[in-house]
């Protein structure tokens, strides 16, 4: 990542802060695939956009780690018709765009281009973290992960809360900047360089499938 997008020496000042330090990569990792579905994929729906890149980069990203038995969990956001017509959820009044995001409706549903299938999990979730309000930790830790490679949408909404929440949860995280995406430029570089320098590493779609590659899959007990 550059520090070019803030001016001359803002990697500098975050090394000699501390930040930026690699993660470990453990030996038994997940991917986490936050909110790829139509409602974010689709630029017809008001929260989509065109994500068909991070999409088509997330699909390899699974395909490289199903002979590792590497376990796939996908992340949709729901509301009920009380939900999403009443002023329960107070994020709903900051984003009125995700309303449409109704229990059952083709929003809700994960993008077809995606090789969603029936060993993989699936996380609804009312707020911006896979893992608030959800199960998802408990999840993780009953597979055994050690490491999360994070993709989804949006890179400054629920992929950056989702990072956060994944490290404080104790899971060491990758982020394949292919793998992510949002509505406009400036808040996705802008959060790839703060999850980098503070919460996991931002690393390329070709080392994230080496990794994947390179570990057996596991032995039955």
């Amino acid at each position: 990542m550059t520090g070019a997008l803030y001016g001359t020496g803002t990697d500098e000042t975050y090394a000699r802060a501390g930040f930026g330090g690699p993660v470990r990569r453990g030996p038994r990792p997940a991917i986490v695939v936050v909110d790829l579905t139509n409602g974010f994929t689709n630029p017809s729906y008001p929260s989509g956009a065109d994500l068909s890149a991070v999409v088509a980069a997330t699909g390899a990203l699974i395909e490289a780690g199903r002979h590792a038995a590497v376990p796939v969990v996908f992340t949709t956001i729901a509301y009920s018709p009380a939900e999403a017509e009443g002023d329960a959820i107070a994020w709903l009044s900051k984003a009125p765009g995700m309303r449409a995001l109704r229990d059952g409706s083709p929003a809700v549903a994960i993008d077809p281009r995606l090789p969603f299938g029936p060993a993989d999990h699936l996380v609804t979730k009312k707020g911006a973290s896979a893992f608030f309000g959800t199960g998802l930790a408990a999840l993780l830790c009953g597979l055994h992960v050690d490491t999360v490679l994070l993709c989804g949408a949006t890179t400054s909404g629920c992929v950056r809360a989702t990072a956060v929440d994944a490290v404080q949860s104790g899971f060491s995280v990758l982020v394949p900047r292919d793998c992510v995406g949002d509505r406009a430029d400036g808040p996705h570089k802008a959060n790839l360089f703060d999850i980098q320098a503070k919460y996991g590493d931002v690393v390329d779609l070709d080392d994230a499938r080496a990794y994947l590659q390179s570990l057996s899959p596991p032995v039955a007990t």
